[in-house]
Order: C-alpha cells, then structure tokens, then sequence
C-alpha cells in the first residue's frame, strides 16, 4: 500500500445556520492526483481551506495529519511551510505587478532587508520554464490571458516548495487547449513525486489524470473510488454526487417558437482602449420568440464583447449597425436604456458583475426592479421579501433565509440568484453568457430547466457557452463566430461538434455563413 501522505479525520465545520462539513474522512496517497468532486455545495472548498488554514485550527473540529504528523495551522502561512500550497478558482496575482513580483510576493528575495532583483529574475525564469511559459520575467500579468495567469500561480507555488497541490477549479475559466496544457502539466508534476489534489467538475478531465476520486455530497464522505482498477464511469461519479442516477444531462423539450422579434444587423465594435482594432465585424443575428439561440466559439471570439456591445454598449467604442426588437429600430445608447427596452444580461463573471457578494439575496434579486418595489422612492420591504421569497421557491435556491448572503452561496445557488435578479426585470430578451459555468451537473440540470420554462414564457434566449454539448443540447439554432465575425449558422437537427469546430477554426471568412444562414433563419 502507497504511504498516506494526507488524512483527514471527523472533520466538522459549521456556519451560522449550516453544518458544511459533518464528519468528513479523507486520504491521499503520496505522488498521486486525486480527484474530489462534488454537487455545489457539497463541502469540497470548506474542506480544502480547513486543511490549508485559511479556516484555523480552532474553528473546525477533527484531525489532520500530513506526513503522519497531527497539524494545528493557524493561518495558510503555517500549512505552506510544510509545502501543502492552494491554489483558488478566483486567482491572487495583482495585475499591475510583474510575473516575477507576483511570484515572490510575500516571500521575497532579499538580503539585508533588500530586494535582490537579480535573484528574483534567475529563480523566477527558471520556475517558468517548469511550468512551460516563455514570458520574460518583467512581463505585467495584466497583458497575460487567463491560462498563462494559471501557469504563474503554478510557479508561484512551486517556488514554495510545494509537496502536496491543490488546485481548485483550476481551468473553469480556460480554453480546451490551455486545460489541456495545465493537465498534462500536473501528470509531468505527478512523474517527479508531486502530490496533487484536484477539484473539478469537469468530469472528462479527472477521467484523464486522476488515480483516485472522492466524493462529497451535502458535507459528507460519499466513497473513494480508485480511478485506475475500479469500473469508474462519468454516469456512476453522477450517482455519487446527486444521489441519483442522471439518465438525462439535458430536460427534454417540446418547442413553442414563433416570429422573429430581435434582430442586430451590421453590427461592428472597435476594441475600447486600442481604438484602431475591430473587435466584432458586421454581425447579424435574429431571435425568436420562445427560441433559444446559441452563440458558439473559441476563446476571444468575441462573443462576450458582442454580447456586451448590444447591451446597452457596455463595452467598445465606434459602435455602428441596427438593433430591430418587435419590428422597430431602438436605441441602447446605456445599460438602463437596455433593461427598459427588455433587455437583460446574465453575465459570465457573477461574483464580479453579477452579485452584490456583501449584501443579502434579498436585495440581489430586487436590484433590477426596484421600480417595481418603490412609491415615492421609498421601498415596500413587505413587497421586496414575498418576491425574494417567490423566487427562493420558483427557482430553487438552497439557503436557510433569503436574509443570507450571497457570498456564503455555492456557486449553483449564486447563479440562481443571479437569473432571479434578471427574471424580476421582465425581460423578453435573455442574453446568458456561460450560464453554467464552475456549476455542479445536478445544478447545471436545474439551470437548463430554468432557461427552458423562460423560452416556454415566449422570451427569447441568447445563449453563449464555451461547452460544446450543452450548446446542442439546448439551443434550436446555432451561431458560430471566430475573429469577431459569424462563420457559420446551423439549426440545431444539421449540426454536430464537428461541424461546429470547423466553423469555430475558421478565418476571417464567412461563405458558410452567408450560404446556410439564410437557410437556417427561414
């Protein structure tokens, strides 16, 4: 039997109103990536900040032993010195510091209280050339993309001479190529005695690295399966987490579409800073009610930034084209001439543009209609808390009180509240943009049966997702856009993730487009 490098004993953790841990039990084998995994919620990020201290010793009760020594951290400090290093879903680099400040912040290099940059820069090219990136060292991380900063949290740790990796949700936010990379990297770790944890819900992924996987499901130890003898499916990890056989990822629907009620036409936006640059060229794209659009593509596309534009130009510069909703041309020249319009934008970044973290779900959800609530510009809080609690019910949100905040919500529940917030504005025109990202499949299942009962209601969905099957699994028609422009269109009967990715690879031209588009709009 390997040796045990990490066990965790009875570990309890509670919240005002929620047990989150209840008696967890949990091991991992020296030089091994093991997987845990479970339903928004279940506890997998409690459990990780207990061990690595950023909840301390005290504050939860149960053991952890590390190298068969019983720890007491008091801070993430105290568990670092022992190489067992965290890395977050939301990254901790400061844009405007280098990949080499960011790297030795906190653990600088100095002598005599003085910064020895010539070190910095040795020891720090050096750690990227671990983690595979070409950056020079004074490179700001500001004008790195999402996996690059990855790669420098990677370094970051490695610089703290790290035994045991947790990565949490580590490529939620990456491409299908930077997942790939960051994957190949922990089996290379894996080669040299690495230790690493992993925290995922894309299932494929922990199929491809993992030795073993552990499943939490409602602050409790489901089962630890050995991904390498045990006949480990994506279906029989599902059962584990929700409790449940998921015989569908997708609810069956029947579709009610009518008349063409939005449409954009010629739409062209230039980058907002570098002004010289087009970022979306002379798009068009319908949407009918009671229909469910998808917007496919690569990453910088410009499917966010299209999306954004249109909404009310919150984002870009030198917009020009036409916006057609119910037969007659509208100006969106803001945010709020948007939502009056029936507009609303469900954004891919809930924690940063979506919620109000601080505040209460109550207030989350009456931020967009508070027209609705108010009478001489005092609000009806009677009025305010039966439709937050209308919609804690219609939209099953999970959570002791619509009192709580919505920082303490996992992320299944913080989108909910997030769709309840966009729902209350009365929207015809839905615009999600990854409506299910960083969600647990039994929550994403939930999420889908939300956007099909709006399409049901007659609204229109505009839906953008980086995820392949669920773009056909629940859209009728599809976009594809690559360079800023519309490759291709598909109803969903004719399209496949092949034929698909063809259009998402494709360069500036749009023959596809033109050709099956009209097709496919008729």
């Amino acid at each position: 039997m390997a040796d045990i490098i990490l066990e965790m004993r009875n570990i309890t953790k509670t919240f005002p109103g929620v047990v989150a841990l209840e008696n967890v039990n949990f091991k991992v084998k020296a030089g091994e990536i093991h997987a845990l995994v479970g339903e928004n919620g279940a506890g997998k990020s409690t459990l990780m900040k207990v061990l690595s201290g950023v909840y301390p010793y005290g504050s939860y009760t149960g053991d952890i032993l590390f190298n068969g020594k019983r720890c007491e951290f008091k801070d993430i400090k105290q568990s670092e010195s022992l190489g067992i290093v965290i890395i977050h879903q939301e990254l901790a680099l400061i844009p405007q510091l280098s990949i080499a400040e960011n790297i030795f912040l906190g653990n600088e290099q100095a002598r005599w209280s003085v910064i020895d940059w010539n070190k910095t820069t040795v020891k720090t090219g050096e750690l990227l050339r671990k983690v595979g990136l070409s950056e020079p060292p004074e490179t700001l991380v500001t004008n790195l993309g999402v996996g690059k900063q990855q790669l420098v949290e990677i370094a970051k740790a490695l610089s703290k001479q790290v035994k045991l990796l947790i990565l949490d949700e580590p490529t939620a936010a990456l491409n299908e190529e930077d997942s790939e990379n960051l994957l190949q990297l922990l089996l290379e770790f894996k080669k040299q005695g690495m230790t690493s944890i992993l925290i995922s819900h894309k299932l494929n992924e922990i199929s491809k690295v993992a030795d073993s996987l552990t499943v939490l499901r409602d602050g409790k130890t489901i089962e630890t399966l050995d991904m390498r003898s045990d006949q480990v499916t994506e279906d029989r990890i599902i059962k584990g987490m929700v409790g449940r056989d998921l015989t569908q990822r997708y609810p069956v629907r029947e579709p009610n579409i009518g008349g063409t009620f939005f449409e954009v036409k010629n739409w062209t936006v230039y980058h907002p800073l570098h002004q010289e640059r087009k970022v979306i060229d002379n798009v068009n794209l319908t949407v009918r009610k009671g229909e469910i659009v998808g917007i496919a593509g690569l990453m910088g596309a410009g499917r966010t930034e299209f999306a954004m534009s249109v909404f009310g130009k919150a984002y870009g510069k030198k917009i020009t084209g036409t916006i057609i909703k119910d037969g007659k041309e509208i100006e969106l020249p803001n945010i709020r001439a948007a939502v009056d319009h029936g507009l609303a934008y469900v954004t891919e970044d809930r924690k940063q543009y979506g919620l109000i973290l601080i505040d209460d779900i109550k207030r989350n959800i009456a931020l967009t209609g508070l027209d609705k609530l108010s009478r001489y510009a005092v609000v009806n809080e009677n009025q305010e808390i039966m439709e937050a609690e209308r919609f804690r019910g219609k939209l099953r949100i999970k959570t002791p009180s619509i009192l709580q905040k919505t920082v303490n919500l996992s992320g299944g529940n913080q989108q909910k509240v997030v769709l309840s917030k966009w729902i209350f504005s009365g929207p015809d025109l839905l615009i999600l943009d990854e409506p299910t990202r960083g969600i647990d499949v039994g929550a994403k299942y939930e999420i889908y049966t939300i956007i099909h009962q709006l399409a049901a209601e007659g609204k229109g969905i505009l839906m953008i997702s980086s995820e392949l099957p669920e773009i056909l699994g629940m859209c009728d028609r599809i976009y594809v856009m690559s360079h800023g422009r519309i490759t291709g269109q598909f109803n969903r009967e004719e399209a496949s993730q092949e034929i698909l990715m063809r259009s998402m690879t494709k360069g500036r031209g749009a023959e596809r487009y033109e050709h099956n588009g009209q097709n496919a709009a008729q």
